[in-house]
């Protein structure tokens, strides 16, 4: 007769304790630590935030491991999440404590500078970007496949401490996924990660807008009464 051990897996409830008491001595020894924690069912918030978690679900090469990773950062299993330049880093809660790091390929200066004057063209107000959002304008843009802002697999590559085998295991797709939810609160960092300037694309908004308004400094408006009107309607 054969036995054979099964190890029992832990319940959401579980994990959730357990990540709150990891979270609790990770914070003792590293004040800086930044949790990811999502009030609600809903991981982003904002288009952008959302538009980065949607980029990840259409990638077939991701579909397979996609669905945990929204699970666990949903369950605040996501410790600790940095972004610096073309940089993720991560603790997740698991089995253990995993580290994370995600590194995202620069965006080209070719492409930066075709994507910043397409988006100029179309931003109908500036005062958006110069309080560091993104007008919902930009969504088409960004998020276009294989020359937009968001990245493609192949220019993303990931490591993780847990023994998965697997290319994107469980505790990669959550640290992704919790950066949709860091960019609802900070989307400037989107450009830090991409390694490009914000300013490029502020700089050239607003030099559209300034060309707009001299091409139409000498055209008269349409919404100025003429004379024999103003005549008629106030019987002068």
């Amino acid at each position: 007769m054969s036995w054979f051990y099964y190890e029992r897996k832990p319940t959401v409830g579980e994990q959730r304790v357990e990540a709150k008491q990891r979270l609790l001595k990770l914070r003792k020894k590293n004040p800086d630590i930044t949790p990811v924690i999502i009030d609600g069912n809903k991981i982003a918030r904002t288009w952008w935030g959302s538009s980065w978690c949607k980029n990840l679900e259409r990638y077939a090469d991701y579909e397979n491991r996609i669905g945990r990773g929204r699970s666990y950062v949903r369950n605040g299993l996501v410790l600790d999440l940095k972004i610096s330049e073309g940089m993720i880093t991560a603790l997740v809660s698991g089995s253990s404590i995993y580290d994370i790091t995600i590194k995202i390929d620069k965006l080209s200066a070719k492409k930066w500078k075709n994507i910043a004057a397409q988006c100029a063209k179309r931003i109908d107000s500036i005062a958006a970007l110069i309080e560091g959002k993104f007008p919902e304008e930009f969504g088409e843009i960004f998020m276009k496949q294989g020359d937009g802002l968001f990245p493609s697999p192949r220019e993303i590559h990931m490591d993780c401490s847990c023994p998965d085998w697997a290319t994107m295991c469980k505790h990669i797709a959550a640290a992704l996924y919790a950066v949709g939810a860091k960019l609802d609160t900070d989307p400037l960092l989107f450009f830090s990660l991409r390694g490009i300037d914000p300013s490029e694309l502020i700089k050239k908004s607003v030099n559209e807008k300034m060309k707009s308004l001299l091409a139409n400094a000498g055209k008269k408006s349409e919404r100025v009464i003429a004379n024999k009107d103003i005549e008629r309607i106030f019987g002068i």
